[in-house]
């Protein structure tokens, strides 16, 4: 079905500078520019048009930088909350669900907002593209690419910590175009990624790109279209768990392609974006009101990766400091960086199991505790128009209605391996 789809009309434009360029297929950064600067994409439609249901996130191609359709996506759903909002004495509060929640019709398969970032990448990607596709993850984002790209022919070679395997499930075989490499036990999100830009080094492997690649952050920016354009207008607050902060500075992006078109009001979204203590970077360098993040002591953070029960929000080089990054977006939209503990975001998940009738994940309590918390404290008035963005949930329900299998390795690298001992395994695997 690709009804009311072609491919996008858009530029890219450096954040810093303004300056407009094209698209050469897997652009990541500004051309001839020497201070780090994210780029965007700027969409020839300036006013969103929403294509048919039936084309999944891809309904939101008008602003999405893809050049064809993949089968098989789900859009975020929102809805208005009724359980958590009675409960918190809020009159507006409205849920943004990435999931599987067949109920309120989200399908997505696993079960995570990742698959926004996926779909949109892989459409940006050309279909005649012979080399790797190369993700770092902490455990959803690899979860999403290898659905995504096995069942649409792409290659790709996920790099994720030994530790976090078991968020590797699939209830379908992934075809072999997709492998798994891993860092070994006691490595953490940070050096999956460092594995990674090794791999990128050899020939015929190329980079997802992360927060550079337009694809990603605008696919996951898809959560607030979704929310704004069912409240019919551009919430006050927005409420996100952060291991990069990719999705908040997403959010903020599409939140001025939307001031922009002018229906849907002028006004910024606070971003309420939050962390799981102990392993608090983001945090440390907001409140210190530092562009920088400050120095982190490896050993201590491996030890607050492996406390800490969000493990995706585990990312120590986030795009905080970059021109058009979180800091940025903080700044612009009068946001804030907020805090829950494990026990606090378990109770949080609890409750909202239990008062909206799905379960989530632990990145999505974080982000459910903090927003419990500034009720509470007054911050949030119960007219404000709230948007809770459900990275993840539904993980329950899946697998009591599916059987699901792991993704084994195909290597597991020491922590810091020998570029030669990394060539001569990846030689063998495609």
């Amino acid at each position: 079905m690709t009804s009311g789809f072609g491919p996008t009309q858009y530029l890219l434009q450096s954040v810093k500078t303004g300056k407009e360029f094209v698209d050469k297929g897997w652009t990541l950064e500004a051309p001839n520019e020497e201070e780090p600067s994210l780029i965007r994409a700027v969409y020839e439609e300036v006013q969103l048009n929403l294509k048919d249901e039936r084309l999944g996130l891809f309904k939101f191609s008008d602003w999405l930088p893809v050049s064809r359709l993949l089968q098989g996506s789900s859009a975020p759903v929102t809805y208005k909350s009724q359980g958590l909002a009675n409960y918190l004495g809020l009159e507006k509060l409205y849920v943004t669900f990435s999931g599987y929640w067949p109920e309120k019709g989200a399908k997505m398969p696993t079960c995570s907002f990742k698959e926004t970032e996926a779909y949109s990448v892989c459409g940006r990607l050309d279909a005649d593209e012979q080399g790797v596709l190369v993700v770092a993850s902490a455990g959803n984002t690899a979860r999403a690419f290898a659905r995504v790209c096995s069942d649409n022919n792409v290659k790709l070679l996920l790099c994720v910590p030994e530790d976090n395997l078991d968020a590797l499930w699939f209830d379908e075989v992934i075809n072999d175009n997709v492998k798994l490499v891993c860092t070994s036990a006691g490595s953490d999100y940070s050096d999956a990624i460092q594995l990674s830009e090794m791999i990128c080094q050899l020939p015929g492997f190329f980079a997802e790109g992360g927060a550079k690649n337009v694809a990603r952050r605008d696919g996951m920016g898809t959560t607030v279209l979704s929310a704004t354009t069912f409240i019919g207008r551009i919430p006050d607050y927005y409420f996100q768990a952060v291991g990069s902060g990719t999705g908040a500075v997403a959010a903020w992006e599409a939140n001025q392609r939307l001031m922009v078109d002018g229906r849907f009001g002028t006004h910024y979204m606070k971003l309420m974006v939050s962390q799981n203590i102990p392993f608090t970077p983001i945090y440390d360098a907001w409140k210190a009101d530092s562009r920088d993040m400050l120095p982190y002591d490896e050993d201590v953070a491996h030890q607050q990766v492996a406390e800490i029960d969000a493990k995706v929000l585990s990312n120590r080089k986030p795009p905080y400091p970059i021109y058009g990054g979180l800091y940025d977006a903080l700044k612009e939209t009068d946001g804030d960086v907020l805090l829950a503990t494990n026990e606090e975001s378990l109770k949080a998940a609890d409750l909202f199991e239990e008062l909206e009738g799905c379960d989530i994940h632990p990145a999505s309590g974080v982000a459910t505790a903090t927003l419990i918390r500034e009720v509470e404290k007054g911050t949030v008035k119960k007219d404000d128009v709230v948007m809770l963005n459900i990275t993840g949930g539904g993980e329950k329900l899946f697998k009591r209605d599916k059987l699901v299998t792991a993704l084994k390795p195909d290597h597991i690298f020491d922590i810091n391996p020998d570029i030669n001992d990394v060539k001569k395994v990846l030689e063998n695997l495609f």
